[in-house]
């Protein structure tokens, strides 16, 4: 997001409060994977790492139920 991006959503949250509480219900719910590419280096790499074990665990599960 831009400077102005971030500020005119700054200035609708002060204006609406109850907007705030919706986008946050809404991304607990859904979740917002947007978030986790918005990070520095050090959070891509914790989360393709993450991702990684993830799909590991899944494929080693199904290699396991195969059998």
């Amino acid at each position: 997001m831009s400077q102005d991006q971030d500020k005119k959503q700054s200035n609708e949250y002060k204006k609406h409060p109850v907007i705030n509480l919706s986008d946050s219900i809404n991304r607990s719910m859904v979740g917002d994977l947007k978030s986790l590419t918005n990070g520095g280096c050090l959070t891509n790499i914790i989360t393709l790492v993450v991702v990684i074990v993830i799909i590991g665990g899944g494929l080693l599960i199904l290699s396991q139920c195969s059998r």
